[in-house]
């Protein structure tokens, strides 16, 4: 039986790589597209890197994962070269944008204008294609943080997750594709649930 650990609970937050529909500029929210050629090696360059920091010092415990395809793999990537175990989590999924996943945003502005403007004004209550709105996202995001600073305390982890997801938790940030961005588990889930406007956060 594992001892309980004491201090924080570091999580890495970690985008996807690459998938084509990135690269084609298809909006993704629950669609499942696997990574692209570009994406694998994305993946496989943020593994050495994390394999060099922790020979270096810097250890990961377990990487916990969006059960998305591009999450998936990404993180099977890290786990197998850092020799840890995976957890899939669907509360780090992406926003679900219902009916405009899989297409661009010119061909949302054209069937559905005035929601995108709404949704990309960065109105909370706005649901991008009949899906999800920003507030659902940052609830279960948080509650997911949560619930892992419970389960896992004072322990490293790698979360691989979807822009969204990371934005939910540290506002403003625009992380590209396996990008990181290191924050306290149990100072994001002592925080009220952010229910303002963010302008400017664009497409998912």
């Amino acid at each position: 039986m594992r001892a309980v650990e004491s201090g924080p609970t570091h999580l890495l937050l970690v985008r996807h790589g690459e998938t084509p529909w990135n690269a084609a500029g298809r909006w993704q929210g629950h669609g499942d597209p696997g990574l692209s050629e570009r994406g694998r090696a994305q993946a496989r360059e943020l593994a050495r890197i994390l394999v060099a920091e922790r020979d270096a010092g810097d250890d990961w415990q377990g990487v916990v994962a969006s059960d998305l395809a591009r999450a998936r793999e990404t993180a099977e990537v890290v786990a197998r070269a850092l020799d840890v175990g995976l957890e899939l989590d669907a509360r780090l999924r992406e926003l679900d944008v219902g009916r405009w996943s899989g297409l661009t945003r010119e061909e949302i502005l054209a069937r559905d204008p005035e929601t995108l403007a709404a949704f990309e004004r960065g109105l909370p209550d706005v649901r991008p294609g009949g899906g999800e709105c920003r507030v659902e996202i940052r609830e279960r995001a948080q509650a997911f943080v949560g619930d892992l600073a419970r389960r896992r305390a004072g322990e490293r982890l790698v979360v691989v997750t979807h822009l969204g997801v990371i934005r939910a938790l540290v506002p403003g940030s625009r992380p590209a594709n396996t990008e990181r961005i290191a924050v306290v588990a149990e100072t994001i889930a002592s925080r009220p649930i952010d229910r303002s406007q963010r302008p400017g956060e664009g497409p998912l």
